[in-house]
């Protein structure tokens, strides 16, 4: 190794390794923000292909102003949209699981078994024979 190469190190002071490693954060955080908005303009339901074309211009063209007046008009609906696709692949999710379990069939069957007895729709023995049938399936 040569002196030239343990100089290099000794150039580039740690506040400098500072101040590259946060533009290199917000670079980052930038593309997020900007792809985020892109992605909500695309999802966005209520808004006219027209709508989704002027904002993508504006955000394409002026990608600081565009991404920013964006956020302030409709920040807020953006965070809902996003909490409503949640809950729905929330929901998907959990009717995937029941349905791949099995546990809808008998439980669901079960508690209409239940009612109708209740209600005096089916005696004793007939719900004691269809449960036994249930539970065997």
């Amino acid at each position: 190794m040569n002196d030239a190469t343990l100089n290099l190190a000794a150039d580039y002071p740690l506040l400098n390794v500072f101040w590259t490693t946060m533009w290199v954060f917000l670079w980052v955080l930038w593309f997020m923000l900007l792809f985020r908005v892109i992605g909500d303009i695309f999802r966005d339901d209520d808004l006219s292909g027209w709508g989704k074309s002027g904002w993508c211009v504006f955000v394409v063209l002026l990608p600081f102003l565009g991404v920013f007046v964006y956020l302030i008009a409709r920040g807020r609906g953006m965070g809902e949209r996003a909490m409503k696709r949640a809950q729905q692949n929330e929901q998907q999710f959990r009717s995937y699981v029941r349905e791949s379990a099995g546990t809808t069939g008998h439980a669901d069957e079960l508690a209409r078994l239940a009612e109708l007895k209740n209600h005096g729709d089916i005696t004793d023995a007939e719900f004691e024979q269809a449960k036994a049938k249930v539970l065997a399936a």
